[in-house]
């Protein structure tokens, strides 16, 4: 398989898993927090803030895939879920700032 087309694959589980993990999240801090999932669902699809807040804690998640195709010497596909993070990185940057 071509190193373009591992990459994409690799991104391709990166937000996946991303997209996957969000409400994991926000169910685990429902859970600490004592509060109901609606409302912090409400507060990541409403509040920009929030969601550049809630968006890295999703990331997390992708370590287990890096570190699995990082040991399986996959190197494209480790290098498409760290590309599938980097991505969110601007939009939390200027969220965060602007």
């Amino acid at each position: 398989m071509s190193p373009a087309r591992e990459i994409m694959i690799g991104m391709a589980i990166g937000f996946l898993t991303i997209l996957a993990s969000v409400p994991i999240v926000l169910f685990i801090l429902s859970l600490a927090y004592s509060y109901e999932f609606t409302y912090f669902w409400k507060q990541f699809v409403t509040h920009s803030t929030f969601t550049s807040k809630y968006l890295p804690l999703s990331c997390i998640p992708n370590l287990i895939w890096f570190y699995f195709f990082l040991n399986r010497e996959r190197w494209a596909v480790a290098r498409g879920i760290i590309l599938s993070v980097l991505i969110l990185v601007p939009f939390a940057i200027y969220v965060n700032f602007f």
